[in-house]
């Protein structure tokens, strides 16, 4: 018999991303407790080594935190560019097994391999040689979960953490689940796990053999039907290839909160020029801006708008977030970070343009379109705009208020 005979889906996720790629970039951190994130007094840790997760370092802790806790870690800065090129090769590795690839962030995703078993041996054989073929070509290790359902083939790469591959065959699945915290559920965060427990669930296999009732009184009857499915690895969704991304966006933390408006505008444009940057490297445009506000008591707050027309430049996210921010009203209210979001994307190439009567042949968007090939060709910060020169200076430091720490953000934290 096959030995995972009955299972099609692959989850595959780096680990500790981040780390791993800073590690590699630099060989004579191997085997010691390294941090990816901001170093100064509002750094939050974005990935840790297994070596310094040791200690009880994880991702989004004030990095002032983590070094209480590991004083001997090395903390590197984030580098999204070196980021997105290792991950575009690790899906490349993916997209050469199957055509059936379902991204879920920069460092995991799904893989339906049924077909490719054909000719390249049961989903076992080809885990294991997704596997190799990440660390023969991008240096860094990996964990596989193989099962018959995505929800089961997560839990299982996650199971077998780090470096490891975990088989779960059909009629292993209930016995695979039934020991877990009902927390391993998907759809069950801190307060619905609150509120199974508190009717005495706390098992998926006490859930599983629950009444339903009992369910729906605790977490109402959608979430109750959708967790006793899942209790017994029932998952219908199939492995979607090349899902589109819904959104993107970059948020920044201030070194100290901060109360100026200019300052808060200045941040905005560089947010939405950094936002417009990735639009047009994906060939997507927004019809969407949000802004996002988090005070100095770490009360947050959101505000969207829809655009005329989607757009893809960052002059026109820029004003439309700094028009968001304007109508809060703030009056010297200290703020913590600012963000910006592009959402509701759509294709660049799909999307007609128009030009107002009088307006010119080329405009914001050829330059800016201009200034992404002299970064391309030069680097980070080789063209950009004046106003931002005053946040960034010459030292790197921004003369009006500190600069905020840099901290790479993605879909997702770097929790592999």
């Amino acid at each position: 018999m096959d030995r995972a005979e009955g299972c099609g889906v692959l989850h595959v996720d780096m680990d500790a991303f981040f780390a791993s790629v800073a590690v590699r970039e630099n060989p004579e951190l191997a085997g010691r407790p390294v941090i990816v994130g901001g170093a100064g007094g509002r750094g939050v840790v974005t990935s840790a080594t297994y070596e310094a997760r040791a200690f009880g370092v994880h991702s989004a802790m004030p990095t002032a935190r983590a070094l209480r806790l590991c004083p001997d870690a090395v903390v590197v800065p984030g580098d999204m560019a070196l980021y997105s090129e290792v991950s575009r090769g690790v899906m490349a590795v993916f997209g050469s097994i199957t055509p059936l690839v379902e991204p879920l962030s920069v460092d995991e995703a799904f893989l339906e391999v049924t077909g490719a078993a054909r000719r390249l041996g049961d989903a076992q054989a080809v885990a294991e040689l997704v596997k190799a073929r990440v660390f023969d070509e991008q240096g860094i290790t990996c964990s596989v979960g193989v099962a018959p359902t995505k929800f089961v083939a997560k839990l299982a790469s996650t199971r077998s953490k780090p470096d490891g591959l975990l088989v779960v065959r059909p009629h292993e699945v209930v016995g695979f689940l039934h020991p877990l915290p009902v927390g391993a559920l998907w759809g069950v965060g801190p307060r619905t796990e609150e509120a199974l427990h508190a009717v005495g669930l706390r098992t998926v296999g006490q859930l599983a053999h629950a009444p339903v009732e009992l369910l729906q009184r605790a977490v109402g009857p959608g979430s109750g039907a959708h967790l006793r499915e899942l209790s017994w690895g029932r998952d219908p969704r199939h492995v979607v290839p090349d899902e589109r991304e819904k959104s993107t966006g970059a948020e920044e933390t201030f070194g100290r909160d901060v109360d100026d408006p200019a300052v808060v505008h200045r941040e905005l444009l560089h947010l939405a020029e950094r936002v417009a940057g990735r639009l047009r490297g994906a060939g997507h445009q927004a019809r969407t801006v949000t802004l996002k506000v988090r005070f100095s008591d770490f009360t947050t707050i959101t505000r969207s708008r829809t655009l005329p027309a989607p757009s893809d430049v960052g002059q026109v996210l820029y004003d439309t977030a700094r028009e968001l921010f304007d109508a809060l009203g703030l009056d010297r209210v200290p703020v913590r970070l600012v963000g910006v979001r592009a959402e509701r994307l759509a294709d660049a190439g799909a999307t007609p343009v128009q030009l107002a009567l009088g307006e010119r042949e080329h405009g914001r968007r050829d330059a800016e379109l201009a200034a992404d090939r002299a970064v391309a060709r030069f680097g980070v910060g080789a063209v950009r705009p004046a106003t931002l020169l005053r946040r960034d200076g010459i030292t790197g430091r921004s003369q009006a208020a500190p600069r905020p720490d840099r901290a790479p953000r993605t879909t997702r934290r770097d929790d592999g």
